[in-house]
């Protein structure tokens, strides 16, 4: 009997209602919606343990990936919120338990769990997750020998970055104190649980960011410390920020996170790690009474070396004083010499003496009174002789005899033609009681007529 159904024969080309047929057809957004009530209504509350595969973080904040196993796999989605809250870096090929409720993507036409919780499963899948950072952060050399820095001998400041309420702070300032007494800042941070990792890195970014010369002075070492614990105990201090934080900080890190046998990325990436955070007081700072034994011991040293070097001086100094000529065998010939050179002083002095005084006889005999009166009568001749020279040359001599001396009157120089005399216009002229000004006038015939400035002329 064919199927009232699925009749094929009937070739019809639009859908009928079929009598006796009460399956209505269904839109696909109601299917959708009927299996996202039965999906959602039956899986409300599942754990799903799986590999994290595909993992994407959206620009939303909302995170998307695949949960699989040997045979099956399963979309997932984590809402923004939830993707904040993870306690770990989640990505690809780690083992998890996630805690969520299945639903359904009518868009996809598929399933997918929307993830409320997820953990690491078991500690296997977390030291697979560490073993996996820890390559990933080595590769880029966080790890290498060469970054590390050289710890100061005698810290004057020390920053501790750990919970200021446990054990671990307590220890590290006894100890310091018994050792080597400092000053220590204490950042406050979570140690354990949710939002640790990101409080520790921003304390050892906190201290490096401290200026020199500062308010509160910027710490000479670091300790990051923390007890022991179980690896999810410590894992905050496995985090990619921590480790960051502490490659590129500029002030030497101990790490002290655990006890002897834990091990941490931390460790890895400080500059130097202490199995314990006592420990890391020991490190820190050298024992007081060791410094003042080798203080003290260093100034016994350098006093005996003193000491000695001057006991070795003066015995090289004894040594040359033997070996030294004396006194007067060093100085005798010079002696001798001087002696000799004063005695041929003095006979060269009585010989100069001696010439001197016969030249000046000599000289005063030429200097006799005839030949003395000789040479004054021939000088006063000579003299008389080139006064009568000057008498005849000299023109004002001339104006006792009635000649006049014409000048310029504004330079003062001698006139001795008639051009010279027009081209000065005011003139002095000299007479034998004394000068009288005038000026120069073009007279009828090419005359010219001499004048006394506001006065008769003179014809």
């Amino acid at each position: 009997m064919p199927d009232p159904f699925f009749d094929t024969s009937s070739g019809r080309l639009v859908a009928e209602q079929v009598p006796g047929d009460n399956a209505l057809a269904m839109s696909v957004s109601e299917l959708s919606s009927a299996l996202k009530r039965m999906v959602e209504g039956e899986f409300g509350h599942v754990r799903l343990r799986g590999e994290i595969s595909g993992w994407k973080r959206a620009a939303s904040g909302h995170a998307y990936l695949c949960l699989k196993d040997a045979d099956a796999v399963i979309d997932g989605v984590i809402w923004r919120g939830a993707a904040a809250a993870l306690p770990f870096a989640a990505q690809d090929g780690i083992e998890v338990i996630a805690t969520g409720k299945l639903t359904t993507y009518p868009g996809r036409s598929k399933y997918q769990i929307v993830i409320e919780r997820m953990e690491l499963a078991g500690e296997g899948a977390l030291m697979a997750l560490f073993e996996k950072l820890k390559a990933k952060l080595a590769g880029e050399g966080l790890f290498d020998a060469a970054r590390k820095q050289p710890l100061p001998h005698m810290p004057q400041t020390i920053g501790v970055v750990t919970s200021p309420t446990g054990a671990v702070i307590r220890d590290i300032l006894h100890r310091l104190g018994d050792r080597f007494p400092s000053h220590v800042l204490v950042w406050p941070v979570k140690v354990q649980g949710e939002g640790a990792a990101a409080e520790v890195a921003a304390a050892i970014r906190g201290f490096d960011a401290l200026p020199l010369d500062g308010p509160v002075r910027r710490p000479d070492l670091l300790i990051v410390a923390r007890g022991g614990g179980s690896i999810e105990d410590l894992w905050a201090f496995n985090e990619e920020v921590v480790v960051r934080a502490v490659t590129d900080c500029g002030i030497p890190v101990i790490s002290a996170v655990g006890h002897e046998t834990d091990t941490s990325l931390c460790d890895f990436a400080a500059d130097l790690r202490a199995p314990t955070p006592t420990a890391a007081a020991e490190i820190a700072v050298p024992v007081l009474a060791d410094v003042r034994h080798t203080v003290a011991t260093l100034a016994h040293r350098t006093e005996r070396c003193v000491r000695r070097y001057h006991e070795r001086a003066g015995e090289r100094l004894a040594a040359l004083v033997r070996v030294l000529p004396r006194r007067d065998a060093l100085l005798g010939p010079q002696r001798q010499k001087m002696d000799d050179l004063a005695g041929r002083l003095d006979r060269a002095l009585e010989r100069r003496v001696t010439l001197a005084r016969a030249r000046l006889d000599r000289d005063a005999g030429a200097l006799r009174p005839a030949v003395l009166d000789q040479l004054v009568v021939t000088a006063r001749h000579r003299f008389e002789g080139a006064s009568r020279l000057l008498d005849s040359v000299n023109p004002d001599n001339l104006l006792e005899r009635g000649y006049v001396r014409v000048g310029a009157k504004a330079t003062g120089k001698v006139v001795t033609t008639v051009a010279e005399a027009q081209a000065a216009g005011a003139i002095t002229l000299q007479f034998r009681d004394g000068p009288v000004d005038a000026r120069v006038e073009r007279a009828a015939g090419k005359s010219y007529t001499a004048a006394k400035p506001e006065q008769p002329s003179l014809l």
